[in-house]
């Protein structure tokens, strides 16, 4: 697998410390809904980010530095066959979304960090998985950023499917704020394509002067998570600067704002913009300050009935998983324990748990009653 690094590289181990269930004991987690069992289900990774299910029970991780793995029937497999990844700062292999039509397509999607020429972003990947032989085949980059943008900062990246197939990817305005608020840059955006990498014609932009038509909506920071609610709505959470972190609801064409209104404030302390609020320009639906990090985000439809419906999302910065519920959607609960350090990413299960990776503990973890 072709590798650019632009950051040290964390080596793996050579043999990852799997886990059969009941091998290590499951750890208690008190929750609203008493107490939950958080049973690890693999260690030993090394900088995990992403993950995605397979059919029959086998799912897949990412790891920043440039390595997919295949989790099946107890073993941890490396993926061949990877397109070239940019390793640099927070880029790298990012996130991985597997089809509902996997069982006859065999596609996965994946996002990272590329070299575009003189600059650096976040690209879209097809390709066919082998399960068989471990192995990906017809890799295919079916979209790139348009960006003028270098360094490691901010390539967000999560793509989601849509009720109707449609490919949903959040991009990072790359450190880059005037950008986000530009049209003819994919920074700070939301995109939306078809499974090819075309763009649908009814995306709001197509045929709009001077703006990208794979532009579904913008004024974002750095959105790291993203999911669909039962009802088909988008929604996504990214990271403010000093504060300001928000969940947003995603409406076509919409601009959320970022650099001109936030409810955080710059590292150094200044003020952001104009302020909180600005004509034209969407409110979050709930915002943190302090800022939380927040990471992968689901919607629970699963085994535990009291939580349905709500949303997920995975704090970096202080080691819980925030459960929002409400309309509007707001924090109502932190889900926390030893297990919970750095979490990175959030999905519910095909088999109706919550599954969470701990990027801290190098584990993803299965929690259940």
């Amino acid at each position: 697998m072709p590798l650019i690094s632009r950051s040290p590289i964390r080596l793996s181990a050579v043999a990852l410390a799997l886990v059969a269930a009941g091998a290590i004991p499951a750890q208690a987690l008190d929750t609203s809904v008493g107490s939950l069992t958080a049973q690890p289900v693999i260690t030993g990774l090394d900088g995990p980010w992403s993950l995605a299910f397979l059919p029959g029970g086998a799912f897949l991780v990412t790891e920043i530095d440039g390595r997919l793995l295949l989790i099946r029937d107890g073993t941890a497999r490396p993926v061949d066959g990877l397109p070239e990844i940019l390793v640099d700062g927070q880029g790298g292999l990012l996130d991985v979304m597997v089809p509902r039509d996997f069982a006859e397509t065999g596609e996965v999607f994946l996002t990272h960090a590329a070299s575009l020429g003189r600059s650096e972003g976040t690209v879209l990947t097809r390709a066919v998985l082998d399960l068989d032989g471990a192995r990906l085949t017809g890799v295919t980059r079916i979209f790139e950023m348009v960006t003028d943008s270098t360094g490691g900062r901010h390539f967000g990246s999560r793509v989601v499917e849509g009720p109707q197939g449609h490919l949903f990817m959040t991009l990072g305005e790359r450190g880059d704020r005037p950008a986000a608020q530009d049209l003819s840059r994919h920074n700070g955006t939301v995109i939306r394509l078809n499974r090819d990498g075309s763009v649908p014609d009814d995306n709001p932009f197509v045929g709009v002067s001077g703006a990208l038509p794979e532009i579904w909506s913008y004024g974002h920071r750095n959105p790291q998570g993203a999911a669909f609610d039962g009802a088909g709505q988008l929604w996504i959470n990214e990271h403010g600067a000093r504060g300001g972190d928000e969940v947003n609801r995603i409406t076509p064409g919409a601009n959320y704002g970022w650099p001109v209104i936030s409810y955080g404030r710059h590292y150094s302390g200044l003020a952001i913009g104009e302020g909180t609020e600005k004509e034209g320009m969407e409110q979050p639906v709930t915002y943190w300050d302090p800022s939380i990090a927040p990471s992968g985000m689901t919607f629970c439809d699963g085994t535990i009935s009291d939580w349905r419906g709500d949303a997920f999302v995975g704090s970096l910065k202080f080691d819980y998983i925030a459960r929002l519920s409400g309309d509007p959607l707001r924090e109502v609960e932190k889900i926390e324990g030893p297990e919970t350090q750095r979490v990175r990413d959030v999905r519910t299960g095909p088999d109706g748990a919550l599954w969470f990776i701990s990027e801290g503990n190098g584990a993803v973890y299965r929690v259940s009653k």
